[in-house]
C-alpha cells in the first residue's frame, strides 16, 4: 500500500476504536505509519481523510454486502428480489455496526463542512451508479431509468434502515417481504367499501 491508502485503514481503524470525535490526526498518522504531513499532501485536511474513509469503509463493507444480495436475486422476478434483498440487510448491519455508528457520527461534521458535503454528494451518486449497475445486470429487464430508480431508493432505506436498526434494542428493523408488500399496495388501486 503507498501512503494515501495507509492513511485511509489508519483512519478507519482509529475511527472504529476511538469514534470520529476523539480521532487526532496524530493517532491516524501513527496508525498508518507514515508522518503527519502526508494527510495534508494527501487529503488537504484531517477532516477530508475522515471522510473519504468512512464513505470508503461503508461503501465497501454494506455496498458489497448489498450488491451481493441483488446478486443473489438474479432471474427472479423484481419484487421478489427486492424482498430478498431487505430480508438480508440486518445481517449486514450486524457485521458493520461500528462503521454504522461511526458514519452517523461522521455526518453531523459533514453538514457543517461545505467542502464535505460536496465530497459526500459524489459519493452518493456514485453509489447510486454501483447499485444501479447491480440492479441492470441482475434484472436485465429493467431499463436504465428504473435501475436508477431503484438504486434510489435502496441507498434511501438502508440510510434509514440501519438507523432504525441502531436504535432498535433488538435490531429489528422491517423485513423485505414487509417492505416489499408496501411497494406493492402502492400499486394496486384501492378498495372501495
Amino acid at each position: 500500500m503507498g501512503n494515501r491508502e495507509d492513511l485511509l485503514a489508519g483512519a478507519r481503524q482509529v475511527i472504529i476504536e476511538r469514534g470520529v470525535a476523539k480521532a487526532t490526526a496524530r493517532d491516524i498518522a501513527a496508525a498508518a505509519g507514515v508522518s503527519l504531513a502526508a494527510i495534508g499532501y494527501h487529503f488537504g485536511s484531517k477532516e477530508r481523510l475522515l471522510t473519504e474513509a468512512l464513505t470508503d469503509a461503508l461503501g465497501t463493507a454494506i455496498g458489497d454486502g448489498m450488491g451481493e444480495l441483488i446478486r443473489e436475486g438474479a432471474g427472479a422476478p423484481p419484487l421478489e428480489a427486492f424482498a430478498h434483498t431487505w430480508n438480508g440487510i440486518a445481517d449486514i448491519f450486524a457485521s458493520n455496526r461500528e462503521a454504522i455508528l461511526a458514519s452517523l457520527e461522521n455526518a453531523m461534521r459533514v453538514v457543517r463542512d461545505a467542502d464535505a458535503q460536496r465530497h459526500m454528494h459524489a459519493a452518493v451518486e456514485e453509489a447510486y451508479r454501483g447499485i444501479a449497475e447491480d440492479l441492470r445486470a441482475a434484472h436485465p429487464q429493467l431499463s436504465d431509468d428504473q435501475a436508477q430508480a431503484l438504486a434510489q431508493l435502496d441507498f434511501v432505506l438502508v440510510q434509514g434502515l440501519a438507523l432504525l436498526w441502531l436504535l432498535s434494542p433488538d435490531g429489528d428493523v422491517p423485513s423485505g417481504d414487509r417492505l416489499a408488500e408496501a411497494i406493492t399496495a402502492l400499486s394496486v388501486p384501492p378498495v372501495v367499501e
